[in-house]
């Protein structure tokens, strides 16, 4: 096409309604037809980056292509569309403010006072932009935060500046939710006209407006949002609770949403979706009658978003093999030698989950024991792979001491370890290996086998490495080192070639799984569980 369009979803009443999702399903809708589409995300806070963050305040931090932390929503863009991201794909408010003070520092202002307008509002417009000139039909871009939030205010504005400068080349969506009264037995839409309401007060009318609901609303309902909201009525979209988020396009689908957008934006609407592979991908979720029980063992397992990108790499290949995934959840603090066989005895395969921090480090230390002496397929991801390597040192390799020098300092086998280049920084957010970096794989080894490949390229996200000087002791004893970085030497994968699927990765293989492309690894690992 011509000219970049732009589509901004924004939402209101409450968060974590599932912006990202419909982002990523309309999107997904446009991929269909033929376009070429990204996705962004604006995060209203102050941090740079999400890399700092708790998972308890934040779920999962996605790590894009190029080393950039990232929000989760980040990894249901490139699950569904198949796209990578980089750092343009995630700005903060943090970064924003960062780069115009930086700005000024330099002088580049010339001495103007700096304001939110139009200084901040420039630069969210230019960040919004940047990927307009990398030839995309679509740029979809979700403004975090809730409608009404201070924080949200600047990308509110700067979306209203750009609907008068792009025109018909842009487009707004509003999510908001329609919550639905037990006690009355009734829907109430009254909190989505005043989230519309608030919209409208900031100078956004929006096209197409997306209720979120847990069961189908009647056409009065979306007769009287439509009224009340000012918005067409076909363009009253409903997003209603299904049993897997990989429905909401079809959902989207069948409601036109993408002929709708199309038609607003001036494009003509040509041919007929192309969603026979993720159909088939749905067909083979909802048919699936076996399963496969995998435990996931982790310290953050009561967060459903700690692990987001592992749980649905694990639901994409037990869905590619026919199987219903039983995702078991296993708090790595709560495992003892007393519980431990009581915790695995049902399951077909374990995942030992990444991570930081010495909390529940023991826990999987005896997980991973049991999984080995009693050779069931287990995955070590990360702080996971870590684990395999110090459980293997203090067991077979004689070791009592044995440790991460993130955990004991002072420990005097420290088989984990900072790279030599990494000791004297300080800077959290600059010490850690980040992105897609290439990993020769020995022939025949189970990871090779699964690539059915030598060469490989992953995403990284740690601090600590295996240690070099102890390679020999483990490969002699049983450990092997099948997976190189041919840059540095540094370790990515250790295998055990005389159990029947005991794997690790330095990196994070989970990042790389997507609908269209599952993970090899993960395929792999699911076909040994099975």
């Amino acid at each position: 096409m011509a000219n970049t369009k732009y589509i901004f979803v924004t939402g209101g009443v409450v968060s974590s309604l599932g912006k990202g999702i419909v982002a990523a399903s309309l999107g997904k809708l446009l991929q269909a037809r033929g376009f070429k589409v990204t996705i962004q995300k604006f995060d209203p806070y102050i941090n740079i980056d999400p890399g700092t963050l708790n998972p308890y305040e934040h779920g999962e931090c996605f790590v894009t292509t190029d080393g950039h932390e990232t929000d989760l929503d980040l990894g249901h863009y490139e699950r569904f569309l198949n796209v990578p991201t980089t750092a343009v794909n995630n700005i903060t408010t943090g970064r924003i403010y960062q780069n115009v003070i930086d700005s000024e520092r330099r002088g580049d202002f010339l001495g103007k006072t700096v304001q939110v307008v139009p200084h901040i509002t420039d630069e969210i417009k230019r960040n919004i932009q940047i990927l307009g000139n990398r030839d995309f039909d679509f740029i979809i871009t979700e403004i975090g935060g809730t409608v009404g939030d201070i924080e949200s205010l600047p990308y509110i504005e700067s979306v209203r500046q750009l609907r008068w400068e792009l025109g018909r080349n842009c487009l707004c969506v509003h999510l908001t939710y329609v919550p639905y009264i037990a006690a009355a037995k009734e829907v109430k839409t009254k909190p989505t006209q005043h989230s519309v309401k608030t919209l409208q007060e900031q100078g956004i009318l929006p096209n197409i407006l997306v209720l979120r609901t847990e069961q189908k609303l009647s056409e009065k309902i979306c007769h009287k949002v439509a009224l009340f909201c000012n918005v067409d009525e076909e363009a009253v979209i409903q997003s209603y609770d299904v049993p897997s988020i990989y429905e909401v396009p079809l959902i989207l689908a069948r409601q036109g949403m993408d002929r709708i957008a199309l038609r607003k934006m001036g494009v003509p609407v040509k041919g007929k979706l192309q969603l026979d592979e993720w159909k088939g991908f749905l067909n083979n979720m909802k048919t699936a009658h076996k399963s496969v029980k995998i435990g996931l063992v982790g310290k953050y397992v009561e967060l459903p978003d700690a692990y987001k990108s592992i749980n649905e790499s694990l639901l994409q290949a037990a869905t590619y093999h026919h199987r219903k995934l039983d995702l078991r959840l296993i708090h790595s603090e709560k495992i003892t030698d007393e519980n431990i066989a009581e915790l695995l005895k049902d399951l077909d395969g374990v995942l030992v989950a990444p991570g930081f921090g010495q909390r529940g480090i023991e826990g999987k230390f005896i997980a991973l024991r049991y999984a080995r002496e009693k050779d069931m397929p287990t995955f070590g991801v990360c702080l996971g792979m870590q684990c395999m390597v110090i459980e293997f040192a203090r067991n077979i390799l004689g070791l009592p001491d044995a440790n991460s020098a993130e955990m004991d300092p002072l420990s005097n086998n420290k088989v984990i370890d900072l790279m030599e280049a990494q000791k004297h920084l300080t800077n959290f957010g600059g010490t850690m290996r980040l992105g897609e970096y290439d990993c020769e794989l020995l022939p025949g080894s189970l990871a090779e086998k699964a690539y059915g490949k030598r060469t490989v390229r992953e995403r990284h996200r740690h601090r600590y490495e295996f240690n070099e000087m102890y390679r020999s002791r483990f490969e002699s004893c049983g450990m092997k080192c099948t997976g190189v970085n041919p840059q540095t030497g540094l370790v990515e994968v250790v295998e055990i070639p005389a159990l029947k699927w005991y794997l690790g990765t330095q990196y994070h293989p989970e990042y790389n799984s997507t609908v269209a492309k599952p993970n090899p690894l993960f395929m792999s690992f699911i076909e040994h569980c099975i």
